[in-house]
């Protein structure tokens, strides 16, 4: 009967409706690697360890007729770096999955930039979590009279405007070029920012270069300026609890990151890549899957310039 001939068609073999478009995860802006001094290294090298040396100042002396001169040696040291991080991310979607259902393309679509994505999130986390490894902890950290570490002032160990001044100072006896000054903080802090009383009050023209607009978009806080700071906001800052300074103790505390932005050798923190995120995939006939991988190799380190970095901590948990 006519009634009940019908075509072959994919749609029928559904037990569901599935919408034509994909929920996706609200993702945040990466920014810590474009501060990073990336070292162009051989991927030929044979070795994960690197070596760079460090350079001292010239000095000046009295001569002395009748008596020698002395020779200072010009390297001073020697600064290693390792690649010590090797990393992937893996997924695979089935043959049956692609047959049974018409969005399956956009799923494919969507492994490259989201195993690209979950690999930079690695990335951006490993930067943050080694910037101020070459800092003691519980300690002032002080360069030149300057303090590179230290608690918030802020009431219950919060932000306060004299940190940034204080920060401030702290590079400058470092030698510290006063452009281009950045501040990676948590949203807490930025939460503490606007709203203390003393800040909304100086957002008047008159007073454009301590703090101005506040009003966030996306990740960089627009024309957000405090004493020199461009203020960037981050998640991926590491924890600092139960820390000791000066007599101040961190609750829930988080390493906020004050800095000279620069890829120059004034950077805080250097990085290479041996294999930048590659992209593989195969069809897999034993499980009837297709597999994509992205895998990479790489390395970051701080202390390359402790004397531009200040770290600021502060509780996250004073937001109410």
């Amino acid at each position: 009967m006519a009634g009940f001939e019908i075509k072959s068609d994919t749609d029928l073999v559904r037990t569901s409706l599935w919408s034509a478009q994909l929920k996706s995860l609200l993702l945040d802006e990466l920014i810590a690697q474009k501060y990073v001094r990336m070292l162009d290294l051989p991927t030929d090298a044979g070795s994960s360890t690197f070596n760079i040396p460090s350079l001292g100042e010239a000095e000046q002396n009295d001569f002395v007729e009748g008596q020698r001169i002395k020779y200072n040696r010009f390297d001073t040291g020697n600064y290693q770096f390792t690649i010590d991080q090797y990393k992937y991310s893996a997924n695979s979607i089935s043959e049956k999955f692609k047959r049974d259902s018409f969005y399956a393309n956009d799923v494919v679509a969507a492994f490259l930039p989201r195993q690209h994505r979950v690999i930079m999130v690695g990335v951006e986390t490993r930067i943050l979590s080694v910037a101020n490894s070459g800092q003691t902890a519980s300690s002032l950290n002080t360069i030149n009279n300057g303090d590179h570490r230290f608690i918030g002032s802020g009431t219950n160990e919060t932000i306060g405007l004299k940190d940034f001044a204080r920060a401030q100072f702290s590079l400058k006896k470092a030698n510290v070029p006063m452009t281009n000054l950045v501040a990676i903080v948590d949203p807490s802090v930025v939460f503490a920012l606007q709203t203390q009383a003393n800040v909304v009050n100086l957002m008047t023209p008159s007073f454009p270069s301590i703090v101005s607009n506040v009003t966030p978009t996306g990740m960089r806080f627009t024309g957000m300026n405090v004493y020199g700071f461009d203020i960037y906001s981050s998640n991926y800052l590491p924890t600092s609890v139960n820390e000791t300074i000066s007599g101040l103790t961190s609750g829930a505390g988080v390493a906020n990151y004050l800095f000279h932005a620069s890829t120059d050798d004034t950077s805080p923190w250097v990085g290479a890549f041996t294999q930048m995120p590659t992209v593989y995939s195969e069809f897999n006939k034993d499980t009837q899957e297709t597999e994509y991988l992205t895998i990479t190799e790489y390395g970051f380190k701080g202390n390359f310039r402790p004397e531009n970095l200040v770290t600021i901590i502060t509780d996250t948990d004073q937001v109410s």
